[in-house]
C-alpha cells in the first residue's frame, strides 16, 4: 500500500472507532532519571507491561532523587528537601544493616529516581497520551509523555497524528469544571 493508502486506512479506522486493530503494534520505552512517583502513576494504564528497577535488590544507599521544579524555585524549599533526602539516605543506610534490605526500604521516598522498561500497544498510548499529555497532569508523568509522544510519532505518524490531549486531538475537555480551560480558548 502506499503511505497516502495507509494514512488514509488509519484515519477511517480512528474515525470510525475500531481501535483494536491498532492493538497489534506495539511500542517499547526504557525510561530513566524517574521518580518513583511517576511510576505508581504510570503503572496506572494497566494494558501495558513494565519492568522497574528493584529496590529489593538493588541497593539504593546514595539513591539519587528527582526534585519537583516549584520546590528547586525555591532556595528554602530546595535546602529542606535535600536535608531531608539525607536525612533518609542515613536512615536507610542504617536500617539496611540491621534488617533485610527489602524491609529497609521501606523508608525511601517517592522522589527516589527508577529506571522502568515498559510496552504498550497503539491503543494503550492513545488513551495514555489523552490522559497524561492533559495540563492537569502531573508535571512529571506529563513531560515523560509528550517524550514518548514525539518519540512514537516519528516512527508512526499515522497512527499518533491525533494523539494528545483531547482539547486538542478532538476540540473538547471531558474534565467539565476541572478543565484547565485551554480547549474554550481555540
Amino acid at each position: 500500500m502506499s503511505q497516502d493508502t495507509v494514512d488514509s486506512l488509519l484515519d477511517r479506522i480512528a474515525e470510525m472507532g475500531h481501535l483494536s486493530t491498532f492493538e497489534h503494534a506495539s511500542f517499547t520505552f526504557a525510561i530513566e532519571g524517574v521518580s518513583r512517583a511517576l511510576t505508581h502513576q504510570l503503572v496506572r494504564h494497566r494494558i501495558a507491561s513494565y519492568s522497574q528497577q528493584s529496590q529489593r535488590y538493588v541497593s539504593e544507599e546514595a539513591f539519587e532523587y528527582i526534585m519537583p521544579p516549584s520546590i528547586a524555585s525555591s532556595p528554602e524549599a530546595a535546602a529542606l528537601f535535600n536535608e531531608l533526602m539525607g536525612q533518609i539516605r542515613e536512615a536507610y543506610t542504617t536500617l539496611n544493616s540491621l534488617v533485610p534490605k527489602e524491609d529497609a526500604r521501606y523508608v525511601l521516598p517517592n522522589a527516589c529516581e527508577t529506571k522502568i522498561v515498559c510496552t504498550f500497544n497503539a491503543r494503550s498510548l492513545l488513551n495514555f497520551f489523552s490522559h497524561r499529555c492533559c495540563n492537569r497532569a502531573q508535571w512529571e508523568i506529563r513531560e515523560l509523555a509528550y517524550k514518548m509522544l514525539d518519540q512514537v510519532r516519528e516512527v508512526a505518524p499515522g497512527l499518533f497524528a491525533h494523539a494528545g490531549p483531547p482539547c486538542e486531538a478532538e476540540g473538547i475537555c471531558p474534565e467539565g469544571e476541572m478543565s484547565c480551560g485551554k480547549w474554550k480558548q481555540e
